[in-house]
């Protein structure tokens, strides 16, 4: 009787278990369809949204005759800015989190396409971008989509809080401006391919891995097959030829950089960073809309996609990848700080 009610406990459990799995998956489906019900292009106004924050501050510590003159004032400015235009210079500002795939490239593409079709030279668009890179011609479309502003004459300026390296270096690097914060961590200037092999494996249990191809070098380096010195060379040409484009690429648009120095691979922190001339200057990005907040109007440029069930849930693989991805970024620059 009391193995069956053992038996039966665990059972019961893996039934739980699985039922757990499917609600949050459910779940998590369900909040996802809720947060992407929609596609288009959102604007918010980021001074009014700045104003709305001191005031309400102000209004929390202020004496009551206070608090009433600030009403006012605020209801008469809202009524005025409502009536005309400011004149005042725009500065449009985007947010990029970058990922393995890069895959928020679909709405960059949309969103410097909008702004295109309205700014001026007098404007600017800022891009407030957080990459740790990832494949590379996922991040040259990502890249060339920051090369429309430039192309265009529109001063492009890239504010870097965290990181942009590899291919987020790729896409800070277009910027006529490159911002930093004192901490954050550029460069990674170099392509890096990592490939595991089974055959020693397979070889052991008995598995044959048969492959067929017509062209010499339509295969190299195998994850299956029995890997040569040749392949090895071939791989290391093609990746010595891609290193080679981003060099370019980097150097097109920051002439001035010591390649012989930053584009070893390595990565810096913002303030050895502007030393080697890989950012301009030191400030958060919260620093500098914080000051162009009281000359220019500010629009934050936002256009969400609507993705399928299947996307969604795919995103969730490619999450949880990019999370131990970045994991090991923080443990590289983690082992660097005093303990």
């Amino acid at each position: 009787m009391a193995e069956f009610l053992a038996d039966y406990g665990l059972f019961l459990l893996k039934t739980l278990t699985v039922v757990a799995a499917i609600v949050a998956v459910m779940g998590a489906a369900a909040a996802a369809q809720r947060r992407t019900a929609h596609e288009g292009l959102e604007v918010e106004d980021l001074n009014k949204k700045y104003r709305s924050l001191s005031d309400s501050l102000l209004k929390a510590v202020s004496p009551k005759d206070e608090r009433k003159r600030v009403a006012r004032e605020r209801k008469k400015r809202d009524k005025a800015e409502s009536r005309k235009p400011s004149g005042k210079p725009r500065s449009f500002v985007v947010d990029f989190k970058g990922d393995l795939k890069a895959s928020a490239s679909a709405s960059l593409r949309e969103e410097v396409g909008a702004i295109l079709d309205v700014a001026t030279p007098d404007d600017e668009v800022i891009v407030r971008l957080e990459n740790y890179g990832g494949i590379v011609h996922e991040h040259g479309l990502a890249a060339s989509q920051l090369t429309r502003v430039r192309d265009r004459d529109i001063p492009l300026i890239v504010c870097v809080d965290k990181v942009a390296a590899s291919g987020g270096y790729l896409m800070a690097c277009v910027a006529s401006r490159i911002v930093a914060a004192p901490f954050a961590v550029l460069g990674s200037i170099g392509v890096l391919a990592q490939i595991p092999n089974f055959n020693r494996m397979l070889d052991t249990h008995g598995v044959d891995f048969e492959e067929v191809r017509a062209g010499k070098y339509k295969r190299t380096v195998t994850m299956f097959g029995k890997n040569t010195d040749e392949d090895r060379a071939k791989l290391k040409a093609e990746l010595e030829d891609v290193h080679a484009l981003f060099k370019d690429a980097v150097a097109r648009y920051r002439p001035g950089l010591d390649l012989g120095k930053v584009a070893t691979g390595e990565h810096w922190y913002g303030t050895r960073a502007l030393e080697l001339g890989l950012t301009d200057e030191l400030r958060t990005s919260d620093q500098l809309l914080g000051e162009r907040a009281a000359e220019r109007d500010l629009y934050r440029v936002e256009f969400r996609i609507r993705k399928t069930l299947q996307k969604r849930l795919m995103a969730g693989v490619d999450g949880a990848i990019e999370k131990f991805d970045a994991a090991g970024w923080r443990r590289r620059f983690e082992s660097r700080l005093p303990r």
